[in-house]
């Protein structure tokens, strides 16, 4: 009987993946059988993961990549030879993005993070998505966030910027279907990563006392979907987004 959890042999790109839930995304995925390239804008971080993964028998290749800069994503997709399975496009500005309110938030500031968690979601999709209709078969999963769903206050641009992702992600799904190409959304709660050391001690308490499942989300909880979702076993599965967050918003 064929495990459906089983990645050998495909080839899977991961966007941020030089730390937090990006990085876990890329340790999960190797080890059941993929071969995972990881890509992010700080090439340290995946020089350091890859020579990780590589030492534990595993297969790595590092990119340095900015999502924002359509020629960075050009580079880096060239780089990698067909075929290739999968896309997590997970790469965003997420570290202390909170605490003003949608009037206070400057221009710069909004138009930088809509462009690397929606317009470097889209980008990299653009470019990922002609190797994967020549094959006739592909994953892509797209991360987003409860907080697109929950609507959290003082954070009206990363909002915007995950919500945008669950709409892309619909669109995509339509456009790609008939090449035999899935797209999915995730869409996770806070989880404790890097990027959520400086969340505001209220916020946690907020998802502490209002999740229905009462203990604190860890990565494996949002990789385990992500894995799920490049499998065979998620083959009818597209154009949704799978919120997990412990029962916090319920959708």
């Amino acid at each position: 009987m064929t495990d459906l959890g089983d990645l050998t042999d495909r080839s899977v790109l991961i966007t941020g993946a030089g730390r937090g839930l990006g990085r876990a995304t890329a340790d999960a995925l190797a080890s059941a059988g993929a071969i995972v390239h990881l890509a992010d804008i700080d090439f340290e971080r995946v020089k350091a993961a890859e020579s990780e993964l590589i030492s534990s028998g595993l297969r790595a290749h590092a990119h340095q990549l900015d999502v924002a800069d359509e020629a960075s994503v050009v580079a880096t997709i060239e780089a990698i030879a067909p075929p290739l399975w999968g896309l997590v496009n997970n790469a965003a500005l997420a570290d202390a993005v909170g605490g003003q309110s949608f009037w206070e938030i400057d221009r710069g500031t909004w138009d930088d993070l809509l462009g690397v968690n929606l317009t470097g979601t889209w980008l990299v999709s653009k470019h990922v998505a002609p190797i994967m209709m020549a094959q006739g078969a592909g994953r892509i999963v797209n991360l987003a966030s409860d907080s697109a769903l929950y609507g959290s206050p003082r954070l009206s641009h990363y909002i915007a910027s995950k919500g945008g992702v669950m709409a892309l992600t619909r669109a995509m799904a339509r456009e790609l279907g008939p090449h035999g190409i899935t797209v999915n959304s995730v869409a996770p709660g806070l989880v404790v990563t890097e990027s959520t050391e400086d969340v505001p001690a209220d916020r946690h308490q907020l998802y502490a006392d209002n999740r229905a499942l009462g203990r604190t989300q860890q990565p494996a909880d949002v990789t385990g979907v992500i894995h799920f979702l490049l499998c065979d076993a998620a083959s009818y599965l597209t154009g949704t987004t799978q919120v997990v967050d412990g029962g916090f918003v319920m959708a």
